[in-house]
């Protein structure tokens, strides 16, 4: 299969894992997600609201990964869905 295939299964995957990850795993899956489908960060979505706390923690960890292939990320995303399936 390809790595889009794998990724768009990965994605079907993480809505029914049989735990709720971590909020860490959680960022995490966010951040991989949003490079993989979208590329990298707007660095005007960032929430003008500095007490949004949960928008600031995702903007930073999808910044984080500004210049990281696509594929990349989707492959990264499928071996951590695949490690919290097993």
């Amino acid at each position: 299969m390809e790595v889009k295939s794998l990724f768009e299964r990965a994605v079907e995957d993480s809505k029914t894992l049989s735990s709720r990850p971590s909020n860490e795993t959680m960022l995490q899956l966010y951040s991989l997600y949003k490079q993989a489908t979208e590329g990298d960060v707007n660095e005007n979505a960032a929430s003008t609201n500095p007490f949004d706390f949960v928008a600031k923690a995702k903007f930073e960890a999808w910044s984080a990964l500004k210049g990281k292939p696509i594929t990349e990320a989707q492959k990264e995303y499928i071996n951590l869905i695949n490690k919290l399936k097993g």
